[in-house]
């Protein structure tokens, strides 16, 4: 295994239009939960997410993928590459969801995201691990890289970026009307 050397985690990264002066920390507390998480895979993402963001990756929570499966993490680099991350909070949510295997079409790299009370040989070796609590995560494994076609990486990113519009536009006019992807469901 190979940890990774993380760079600090900014507070205030800034976002475009309206939210422009918001912290990335009160703009996820304006985002309000799903109901589906539990209090730990919440903490987990929140977590990964703050690694990813330090790594200079973009995160957007539950993406719909074209194959009808819905991504915990998906997270979009300056270069195009997209990583998803499938967050377990349990051995039970580990054993119960094997519909993970399908996420390797549409990213380039597949990791988990668990805590330190999960034991970490649970998870198989193809793909990336990451250990996580609210404050923070780091890499405990790296992921094997598996490129995307490039129709594929096409249709991710768009997912991506129209999913992160809707929602910030969603935030900006709550009381507007908004197409259903605008927030999780």
């Amino acid at each position: 295994m190979r940890g990774v050397r993380l760079r600090p985690l900014s507070t205030s990264i800034p976002l475009p239009g309206l939210i422009h002066s918001m912290s990335m920390s009160s703009l996820t507390a304006a985002l309000p939960p799903d109901g589906r998480q539990s209090p730990t895979a919440l903490a987990i993402a929140r977590g990964t997410t703050r690694l990813l963001h330090s790594l200079g990756f973009s995160a957007v929570s539950e993406l719909p993928l074209a194959s009808g499966r819905r991504a915990d993490l998906v997270a979009l680099g300056a270069k195009g590459d997209v990583w998803i991350v499938e967050i377990k909070s349990s051995i039970a949510d580990f054993r119960a969801d094997q519909k993970w295997m399908d996420y390797r079409r549409h990213c380039d790299r597949l990791f988990f995201a668990t805590t330190l009370e999960v034991p970490c040989d649970i998870f198989p070796l193809d793909a990336g691990l990451i250990v996580a609590d609210a404050f923070g995560a780091s890499i405990v494994c790296e992921a094997p890289e598996h490129r995307l076609h490039p129709p594929s990486r096409k249709a991710m990113t768009l997912a991506f970026a129209r999913v992160a519009a809707l929602r910030l536009t969603a935030l900006a006019d709550p009381d507007g009307s908004h197409p259903r992807s605008a927030a999780p469901d």
